[in-house]
């Protein structure tokens, strides 16, 4: 399954965005680091539109299982395996041989690495505002002469029309070529989903990744994340909030894998 492209003026080539196949109904990346983040910057500096998300096994059964949702994702340029688990199904059922993941909150760094060597923008929108804050001084550590263009947090409300036009204006105004959103899953999606089209630069749904690289939040060991285990460690820190999230979606990924390994992938 190959995504469809917005066009690219008559003298440039599309993004060589990278193959998707077939998960459970859900078109996923087959891409590592270094593949999605030359073709991001690649696009980011053309000041193209572009969409990224991250999927492990929460957000893939969500989409598999919602259709509304599910369309919506698969109308994303690149929908990364975020979860190893997901990398696994991309293994198994098509053979794409792929040694990692592409996690999300790790995307991010390496975007903001090439863009502060690059000199390109980026445009943090999401979460509150002593969170966003946070982050954008700890990019900036990280990363001298990272060039953070916008900063602004969620109203954690739907926008007026006017507030959404402002916004739009304010992110193409910034001259940004990535923007990252962390508004959480579902609304993060949406959000990209809708401004496909009207944000010129590549929106990236990275979610946890505000609360994670601004010290709001634990990210889990490295070895709990080789081994897939990242679920069981958020599931720790937050168990209130998550058990059902995980009992459901891990149980239904378990079946729907073994359901389509038993019928010959």
């Amino acid at each position: 399954m190959q995504v469809m492209t917005p066009s690219a003026p008559p003298d440039l080539a599309p993004p060589a965005w990278p193959l998707k196949h077939d998960v459970f109904g859900v078109g996923v990346s087959a891409t590592d680091y270094e593949q999605a983040t030359d073709v991001l910057m690649e696009a980011a500096h053309r000041r193209e539109p572009g969409i990224v998300t991250h999927l492990a096994v929460h957000a893939l059964i969500t989409a598999a299982t919602d259709r509304s949702y599910g369309e919506r994702i698969n109308r994303f340029d690149i929908v990364a395996p975020d979860g190893q688990p997901v990398r696994t199904a991309l293994n198994c059922f098509h053979r794409t041989g792929l040694k990692d993941r592409v996690y999300g909150p790790e995307l991010m760094l390496r975007l903001c690495e090439r863009a502060s060597r690059e000199g390109l923008g980026i445009y943090l929108y999401g979460s509150h505002p002593e969170v966003v804050e946070r982050l954008r001084d700890n990019l900036t550590a990280q990363f001298p002469g990272l060039r953070v263009v916008g900063c602004e947090p969620s109203i954690f409300r739907a926008l007026t029309a006017e507030e959404d036009e402002q916004l739009v204006e304010r992110i193409n105004d910034s001259g940004a070529g990535l923007v990252f959103l962390g508004l959480g899953c579902p609304r993060q999606e949406v959000f990209a989903d809708e401004h496909r089209d009207r944000i010129r630069a590549i929106q990236l749904c990275v979610g946890a990744a505000f609360d994670f690289h601004a010290g709001n939040k634990k990210m889990a060991p490295s070895w709990m994340q080789r081994g897939g285990l990242e679920w069981l460690f958020r599931l720790l820190q937050e168990p209130g909030r998550l058990w059902r999230r995980y009992l459901v979606t891990n149980t239904v990924f378990c079946l729907l894998f073994a359901r389509r390994y038993v019928r010959g992938h």
